[in-house]
């Protein structure tokens, strides 16, 4: 598509919307934070007659606090402003004649002292607010999570999932936008979060109806992590050290499993300048063992191998960020940030196999194998990243924001496997692959006032570009060397780019919320492969995503909300790449490179409860999906499965969700999330001839409890349970995990210790493991993974200056989906 003609377009919405705040008597303003000295975003602002008090307007501040209101006729008024957790504000009254324009600056908010007081006396905050296209959840109150990473944080939502695999699904979907403070990530969600320490979490915003402004990508909508916030002016310092006991179970893995970390975050704020940095290393390896059973069909042949083996991960990463930013005056404001980071892994599966081929017609023994296969997996990415942004802020409250971002990612890794038959070695293979990746990504953002509302439009280009080797080498009994299998080696080029632009509006009455707005998108990708064949694959598309949400607010207690969007979930390279790998023994694994992207509906009607000792929600949803994009298996050779990512027909999900928490007395407090669905996928698999379809029900729970025992000690446990679920061509069982932690704060907490009892089991529960199965008319394939259980944690935190403003730290862009 044109460039020219993108912007165009762009500068059309920007233009239109400079045109709407073009107004004659004004008034404006902006809502300030009196305690952290920075504009409070989102304020509930309402304009009044000084005469009766009879309400005339009523509006949300923007993003930099700005609020504003026009068209007004002369007359006597004053601004009431009203936020979460803070005093109601007002102005004095405010004596406007025809064609005048009054700036009153900052407005200030104080924190409610009542709200302070509760925290004190309680140690604990509300756990989640619902807003008009989200919830938002305090990470704090997750013990259980400390010391951990964003996945041990994001399991205890209500929405969220996490199995046995390290899989997360939103609403039972897998694939999601993750946002960190509002700033898209283009990776892998798995990945980053495994990367950003849990203990530099602030809140968990869940993005269950997203609004035209955010990127579509991701099934189930998006997850916004926003980090710990920075001192006032000042110096503030966090501090934590973590430490695993050894394992109490033995699982017969010859390696010990090292379980250690740090991280420490410093932010620094004078005047016009702030100056954030943090640096975290995590060595977290696991314990555990896989137990197998597999049969293919080929002719009149029946050939079985059940395993039993080791399957444990060495796992580490490392990394710092830094930023600073300048704001020479209350209008402009500029920050850079920089991200460098390594992440490790080695997956070590060594399975021992007991082959035996019958014939189907006889039953008679054909022949019988036994051997060892000897797997190590290793994968290890250099992340180096670098954004700036900028953001200028007009008089009457419009405000033109500028971002970039380059990424550069250097990925690399093998797979060894060796097949071991008594004291023979009889095949060797290694894989290679090196896979660098270079990322841009470039945003204009425009916002102003509006009538009651704030109108937004922008532009976005988006550009990744991987540059793959893959390389298989294979030695059998008698040769020599390594020997290069050109069948399963090649090289793999590919190019993603995205245009995109976006429109919306949202506005509020006195008891009404409401946002709408629409998204086009042009996106072209292109893929070379050259191994034995050289092969081009080109894919152009244009899409419109548009959305719309409302809450209405009943009452003080009650209120309903309601949403729809459109949204898309991407391909990654690793999804496309067709070059096959030899994953382990009874595995080959490989892309599909005419992947089609899945194209998703998503709809949800809801209601809030508040009351005194708590509050109560529940959401009924609906996903309507296209495409959906499944790994399935197909027999490649009598001992090897063929593991495909491939498109079904359609795919749709239908549930109801809720969250509550409770407040019983001043030192307890209880959490439970849940979500019901049933899931139908359907669709043509792979050459087999009959269409597949699967549906069920399925479920998980996130169940939390908080007793704070002493001002100085508390008690948590929580559980996280999901129910089985099907796939196209099986279904993954249940998993459970059981998680207690005591804590023990001193130095008026600036000091905390931290126990942590993780995935407990005690011989009796079982904790953390989980079966995946499928089959098909030729193949039958059931494993189940068995991970480390009892894992017992200690954690020292040291808090400098209470931290109270956010940190923009930057983290990897594109890099992390293909590691």
């Amino acid at each position: 598509m044109n460039n020219s003609y993108l912007l165009g377009l762009c500068f059309f919405f920007l233009t239109a919307s400079t045109h709407l705040v073009a107004q004659t008597a004004s008034i404006t303003g902006v809502s300030f934070d009196k305690a952290a000295a920075h504009p409070l975003a989102f304020v509930s602002v309402s304009l009044h007659q000084a005469t009766d008090s009879t309400l005339v307007n009523g509006q949300l501040s923007d993003t930099t606090g700005t609020f504003k209101f026009d068209k007004l006729k002369r007359g006597s008024y004053f601004i009431r402003l009203q936020f979460l957790g803070y005093e109601p504000a007002e102005s004095s009254h405010i004596t406007l004649t025809a064609n005048q324009h009054i700036d009153l600056g900052r407005i200030e908010l104080a924190v409610n002292p009542q709200f302070l007081s509760e925290v004190q006396v309680t140690g604990r905050q509300l756990q989640h607010i619902n807003q008009i296209d989200k919830q938002v959840y305090k990470a704090e109150q997750f013990e259980s999570a400390k010391g951990g990473t964003a996945i041990d944080v994001i399991r205890n939502m209500p929405s969220v999932s996490v199995d046995g695999q390290g899989q997360i699904t939103m609403r039972g979907a897998q694939g999601f936008l993750v946002l960190i403070n509002g700033k898209p990530v283009q990776t892998d969600a798995a990945t980053i979060l495994s990367q950003l320490p849990a203990n530099q979490i602030e809140n968990i915003e869940l993005i269950t109806s997203p609004s035209a402004k955010y990127d579509p990508d991701g099934r189930g909508g998006i997850i916004n992590v926003t980090t710990k916030r920075g001192a006032d002016d000042g110096f503030a310092l966090i501090a934590n050290l973590q430490g695993g006991l050894p394992s109490i179970e033995d699982y017969g893995n010859p390696q010990r499993q090292q379980r250690y970390g740090a991280d420490v975050t410093v932010n620094y704020r004078k005047d016009k300048w702030d100056i954030s940095a943090s640096a975290n290393y995590l060595r977290n390896d696991n314990a555990g063992l896989r137990d197998g059973d597999v049969y293919t069909i080929i002719g009149n042949r029946r050939t079985s191998f059940p395993s039993h083996g080791e399957r444990s991960f060495d796992k580490y990463n490392y990394g710092g960020r830094f930023n600073v930013s300048y704001t020479p005056n209350e209008r402009n404001q500029l920050s850079a940030g920089f991200f460098a980071g390594h992440k490790f892994q080695d997956r070590i599966a060594d399975i021992h196999y007991d082959n035996v081929t019958t014939d189907l017609n006889t039953g008679a023994v054909l022949g019988r194998s036994r051997y060892f296969n000897a797997n190590l997996q290793n994968k290890q990415g250099d992340f180096v990243l670098g954004n700036i942004d900028y953001t200028h802020t007009f008089t009457g409250g419009a405000s033109l924001a500028f971002s970039a971002l380059y990424e550069r990612a250097d990925l690399y890794g093998s797979t060894f496997n060796g097949n071991i038959e008594g004291a023979d070695t009889v095949q060797n293979t290694i894989s290679t692959y090196q896979n660098p990746l270079n990322g841009f990504r470039g945003k204009v953002d425009f916002t102003a006032p509006a009538g009651n509302g704030i109108w937004e439009s922008g532009y976005q280009y988006r550009r990744d570009a991987q540059d793959g080797r893959f390389i298989y080498r294979a030695k059998e009994i008698g040769d020599p060397d390594f020997a290069i299998m050109p069948e399963f080696t090649g090289d793999v080029e590919a190019i993603n780019q995205i245009h995109s632009i976006y429109t919306q509006y949202s506005g509020k009455t006195e008891k009404l919320e409401y946002m709408g707005g629409l998204r086009y998108e042009y996106a072209y990708r292109d893929l070379q492969v050259r191994s034995l064949d050289d092969d081009n694959y080109t894919l152009e598309l244009h899409n419109l995503f548009p959305s719309a949400s409302a809450l209405y607010s009943i009452d003080d207690r009650w209120k309903a909300k309601a949403g729809i969007s459109r949204r898309v979930q991407r391909t990654s390279n690793f999804e496309l790449n067709p070059i096959p790998e030899r994953e382990h023994s009874e595995t080959l694994e490989q892309g599909d490179a005419n992947l089609l992207p899945e194209f998703i509906y998503l709809a949800e009607m809801g209601i809030i409860r508040n009351f005194k000792q708590g509050s109560f929600f529940t959401t009924a949803y609906y996903q309507d999906i296209k495409n959906p994009i499944q790994r399935v298996n197909s027999v490649f050779a009598d001992t090897i499965l063929n593991r495909v990512f491939t498109n079904a027909d359609r795919a749709t999900r239908t549930g109801i969700e809720l969250g509550a928490n409770y407040t019983p007395v001043k030192w307890a407090q209880l959490y439970l999330g849940a979500n019901v669905f049933r899931s139908t996928t359907r669709g043509v698999v792979l050459d087999y001839a009959e269409p597949r379809e699967n549906r069920a029900w399925a479920y998980s729970v996130n169940g939390n409890a908080n007793v704070q025992l002493t001002q100085q000690f508390s008690i948590q446990g929580n559980v996280n349970y999901l129910s089985a679920r099907p796939t196209v061509q099986g279904e993954d069982s249940r998993f459970l995990s059981p998680n207690l932690s005591l804590k023990h704060t001193f130095m008026d907490g600036a000091l905390t210790a931290l126990v942590q009892w993780q995935n407990i089991g005690m011989g009796i529960l079982p904790s953390n493991e989980q079966r995946i199965t499928t089959w098909a008319p030729d193949f039958y394939t059931t494993t189940n993974y068995i991970y480390e259980v009892d894992v017992i944690m200690l954690n020292l935190s040291f808090n400098l200056n209470k931290l109270t403003r956010q940190l923009r730290l930057p983290g990897s862009e594109f890099g992390e989906k293909e590691f």
